[in-house]
Parts: C-alpha cells; structure tokens; sequence
C-alpha cells in the first residue's frame, strides 16, 4: 500500500518551519516576536539559524510559533 501524504485539514501541511520564522519576522521583527513568544532565541543575538535549530528540539517552542502564525493567517483571510 502507498502512503499518501495529503492532508486537508492541516493548514501547516507543506508548510517548512523556516518559511513560518521568515514570515513571522517580516510581520513583527526579532523585537516583536521575543515579546509574544518568550524564548531567548528571539530575545538575545537573534539568527534565523540558532531559533530553527532550538525551535527543531522544542515542541513546546515550535507549538507557539506555529499557533501564531496560523493566527495571522487566519485573520489575515478573513480581512480579504
């Protein structure tokens, strides 16, 4: 049997981590995204780098960033 991987009603399918970070920072910038998420990778010497690979060990992170950017998305559809 083939595994398919389609998946409708995940929003985040084919959706990379780094495409969510750049999106976040071009919406709200290290300052602003260290405010609504607390993590020093956001807050201390900030690189797309060092918060992928913390984001990658730390489900609890990553969950927040993801929540945030389905929020923006979410709320930026519904203004269109």
């Amino acid at each position: 049997m083939e595994q398919t991987d389609f998946q409708p009603n995940n929003p985040l399918h084919g959706v990379k981590l780094v495409e969510i970070l750049d999106y976040l920072l071009a919406v709200y910038g290290w300052e602003g995204l260290g405010k609504r998420i607390k993590v020093r990778c956001f807050t201390h010497n900030p690189s797309v780098n060092s918060s992928l690979k913390f984001l990658r060990k730390t489900p609890w992170a990553r969950a927040k960033v993801e929540e945030l950017y389905l929020d923006l998305v979410t709320h930026s559809k519904k203004k269109t």
